[in-house]
Formats: structure tokens, sequence, C-alpha cells
């Protein structure tokens, strides 16, 4: 069995790229990635566009059971139902939490029409303790076809994560800097 990936070290490109343009070190081999409109940022605010700077865990994940089978991986993935959500209202209880839909806090749906969330793993960030406004669902996705940068997340093509999940340690630590 290969070895299981413990450590992604994510890095914005070279600053004559786009601020959204990034990379990630996994275990010596460098994968293109998408970042934040804003690149990645220090101090992270919601809305702001920015890929939050620190070290981060993989929180287990989700993959849409509607569009593909379960993918291989050692971190653990449940289905994504149609009512779920994650709270980024910064004034609620929620905030920075996964949520039941329909509800009256602002949320963004886990269920959208492109194939950004097919699989998404949530991250640590702002989780314990966390801070209202310091920015919320700081997920590794799915790349847009296009490759439009993210709100603030990492992306990955579907290729890429379809080869990095099955040797993503449970415990696989996110270093961006």
């Amino acid at each position: 069995m290969k070895r299981l990936i413990r450590e992604i070290r994510v890095s914005r490109s070279l600053p004559a790229i786009a601020k959204s343009s990034g990379f990630a070190l996994v275990g010596g081999v460098r994968i293109p990635c998408v970042l934040g409109r804003s690149g990645v940022v220090s101090h992270k605010r919601e809305g702001d566009g920015g890929t939050p700077r620190g070290v981060f865990r993989v929180l287990g994940g989700y993959f849409r059971a509607d569009r593909m089978r379960r993918p291989r991986s050692v971190v653990p993935l449940r289905p994504t139902r149609s009512d779920d959500g994650w709270c980024d209202d910064p004034n609620s209880f929620s905030y920075n939490r996964p949520v039941r839909l329909p509800t009256t806090v602002r949320c963004e749906r886990m269920t959208l029409p492109d194939a950004v969330y097919d699989v998404v793993l949530p991250t640590s960030y702002n989780v314990a303790p966390r801070k209202l406004g310091a920015g919320s669902a700081i997920f590794i996705h799915l790349r847009r076809a296009g490759g439009e940068a993210t709100e603030g997340c990492v992306a990955f093509s579907a290729d890429d994560m379809r080869r990095l999940l099955p040797r993503l340690s449970r415990n696989v630590r996110i270093l961006v800097r």
C-alpha cells in the first residue's frame, strides 16, 4: 500500500500570476490549485475572498452520491443531503457550522448546481475557538471548470482530487503560506 499523505503545503504561485493561482506540495509532487480571489491573507474576514494563512486539519468530508459513487478515501466521507447547508452568517450561533435547510440564517447550500462541492472537505479553520466574522466555510473542494478563484477555499481539479483522496491520512494537515 502507498504511504498516506500527512501534510499538504499550499502556496500562492509567483507574484506575476493571479493572486488566486496556487500550488500544493504533496509528498514532493507539485499540484496546481486555486485559492481565494484575494490570495493568501493573514487576517481573514468573512467575505474578503482570502485564503487564510495557517495550519488546518481536514474534519471529514462530503460527496454527492447523486453524481458519483463513494470515492475511495481514508478520510470519512458522507453523502451530501439536499438539505445540507453551511452557515456563513456572523450574527448566528451556527456561524461556520453545518446547518439544515431551510433556515432563517444566511448560509451556503452544499448541493450546488455545478460540480464544485461534488467532493468537499471542511477544514478546522475558525472552528474551535470560533471567532464571529473571521471567515467560514474554508473547504478543500473541486475547481470550477474555468479555474475561477474561490471565496477563500483551496480547490483542485477533479482528477487531482481523485488521486489525492485515497492517499490522505485521517489526520492530514493543510499548511497555507
